[in-house]
């Protein structure tokens, strides 16, 4: 089912991109979106690998994720960015019309790279709000580029109990290296709670129809994350009940950036990335093959709520229960933080926390 085939995405992708033993942030619902458009312009082999890192279509649950209640702020471009030396199928375009916050703008890759890569961050930094200003770094876009399909999204709520901000005082967090005073919140409050299969859970409920979810390992998040399969995971995830617990949680602030373009290649997509790649169904003019996948997720969580953004860019180029007692949960040491879509589970942000800000 997608979902099942979302969470192997996200599992993948994180386990691929993350730096051991470093914070780690990404968003799958961003680059599930590129990719599943990419999908839908490929044929042969390069739709075939794209079908097997993704798996089971996944765009209806990206679809269903793109809808918040009006409490939450939630902003998604799916933008084709196409050189005018190249012909858009009308099939991709009514494909992509369908899609949240779709449309396709004409830059000029060949004869201005510079001043397209500056009107794409410009856009992106729109829909981010500000918090991405620059995803494309100078020379990401070449005289040989001729498109890149780009999604972007902003994301923020509020918290349905917040963290009251007088209790927040530095804490000890312990990491693999030491021990660090950190910003540290406290709640009070009934959350959903489990402690299940050695990890400890923690669903913290937003407005909007969001959900941030804290996986806490009961032993060191190194040797417990590579045993996090899919199923344990999506165990974990519906595992939480009503609980009343005294939560100690690090303020989050998490920027990082990622080529995917390994990542992938290491996942089994290959020809993509190659002349013989086949995207003959976003344009039949010319071969047309990807040059670079660069992504970017900013993250942040305070007393209030959370606040996150993400953006992925391919590049195409062309040759030419309730308790009496309260459970103390003391988040102080390494551990992992999904931010979900409640009704359909699709994943906006997984991070690793290890040395929090």
């Amino acid at each position: 089912m997608a979902l099942d085939s979302h969470l192997d995405f996200a599992l993948a992708l994180h386990g691929a991109t993350a730096s051991p033993g470093a914070d780690a942030c990404l968003s799958p619902y961003s680059a599930a979106s590129a990719l599943s458009l990419a999908q839908r312009a490929a044929r042969g082999r390069t739709a075939d690998e794209l079908a097997a890192v993704l798996g089971a279509d996944q765009g209806e649950l990206l679809h269903a994720a793109a809808e918040v209640g009006e409490e939450a702020q939630l902003a998604i471009a799916n933008t084709l960015w196409a050189s005018d030396r190249i012909t858009v199928s009308e099939s991709f375009r009514a494909e992509l019309a369908g899609w949240p916050g779709s449309k396709v703008e004409t830059a000029p890759f060949a004869t201005d790279p510079e001043g397209a890569r500056q009107r794409i961050n410009a856009d992106v930094e729109q829909t981010t709000q500000g918090l991405i200003p620059e995803l494309l770094p100078e020379g990401a876009i070449h005289p040989l580029t001729r498109a890149s399909l780009v999604n972007a999204l902003y994301l923020k709520t509020a918290w349905r109990h917040p963290f009251a901000k007088h209790a927040t005082k530095d804490a000890d967090f312990h990491m693999p290296d030491g021990v660090r005073r950190v910003p540290t919140m406290h709640l009070d409050e009934s959350v959903g709670y489990a402690h299940e299969s050695d990890w400890q859970v923690v669903r913290l409920q937003a407005d909007g129809g969001i959900e941030a979810t804290v996986l806490l390992p009961d032993n060191d998040l190194a040797t417990a994350e590579p045993e996090l399969t899919r199923a344990k995971l999506r165990t974990l995830l519906e595992s939480p009940s009503p609980r009343k617990i005294q939560l100690s949680l690090p303020k989050i602030s998490l920027d990082l950036r990622a080529g995917l373009d390994r990542a992938l290649q290491g996942l089994g997509v290959a020809a993509l990335f190659t002349p013989d790649a086949d995207l003959t169904g976003l344009s039949p003019d010319r071969p047309l093959w990807v040059d670079s996948i660069l992504h970017q997720a900013v993250l942040r969580l305070d007393e209030e709520g959370l606040e996150g953004a993400a953006a992925t860019a391919m590049q195409m180029r062309t040759m030419a229960l309730m308790h009496s007692e309260p459970l103390e949960v003391r988040v102080d040491r390494p551990f992992l933080l999904l931010v979900r879509h409640r009704e359909s589970g699709a994943v906006y942000f997984i991070a690793r926390v290890v040395r929090p800000a």
